[in-house]
């Protein structure tokens, strides 16, 4: 279902991020991009697309044609679970580049471009910009967060989180990798809980 919630970022990387936009943090599975709203909301709290930008997308859109891109959105996102999900714990090589045509073909529609703009100090920078000339472009930051994924992080430590009914994935880059919850102060403290409880039961038996 569609909410207000603020959307959830423990993965340590965007693209699992993403993966985590649809969890169940109490008891009912909540979808950040449950509609297009939401996904404009998802990707301005990611940082992934300058609002500015996310507004004139909002205002140029057609009627309906943001739930559309949520729903493509929705489907790269379960796509990219399963790849991710089958791969973790061992190392990427070669081998996955066929298993990712979906993701090579979004990039592929990037119209990205580089422009000279000044820098923080004065000086000139060169900067990458992107022209938003349709709604699906919003795809494109989310299929470069999830290439990020990719070439970026070692597949052996990404993880899904330990907990009971938690559905959450993240990217262990804790010294050790010895990383098992999405957050201590949720699913390692319901683990604490329930292992204090089990204890003292065996205690009184």
């Amino acid at each position: 279902m569609p909410t207000d919630l603020p959307a959830m970022f423990v993965a340590d990387t965007r693209g699992i991020d993403f993966l985590n936009s649809i969890a169940t943090p109490l008891d009912t599975p909540v979808d950040w991009i449950g509609d297009g709203e939401g996904l404009l909301r998802w990707l301005r709290q990611a940082g992934l697309v300058p609002a500015d930008q996310l507004a004139e997308v909002a205002a140029k859109a057609m009627p309906g044609e943001l739930d559309r891109v949520a729903d493509q959105a929705r489907d790269l996102r379960e796509w990219f679970r399963g790849f991710v999900r089958s791969r973790m714990g061992a190392p990427l090589d070669g081998g996955a580049l066929e298993a990712l045509a979906p993701l090579t073909g979004l990039l592929a529609r990037d119209e990205a471009y580089l422009r000279l703009v000044p820098g923080a100090d004065g000086h000139l920078v060169l900067e990458t910009a992107r022209r938003w000339r349709a709604p699906e472009s919003l795809l494109i930051p989310i299929g470069e967060a999830l290439a990020r994924v990719i070439v970026e992080e070692d597949f052996t430590y990404v993880k899904a989180c330990e907990g009971q009914a938690c559905t959450l994935m993240f990217a262990d880059h804790t010294r050790g990798h010895a990383r098992r919850w999405c957050s201590m102060s949720v699913c390692g403290n319901r683990a604490k809980v329930a292992a204090h409880r089990n204890r003292k039961r065996e205690h009184n038996h």
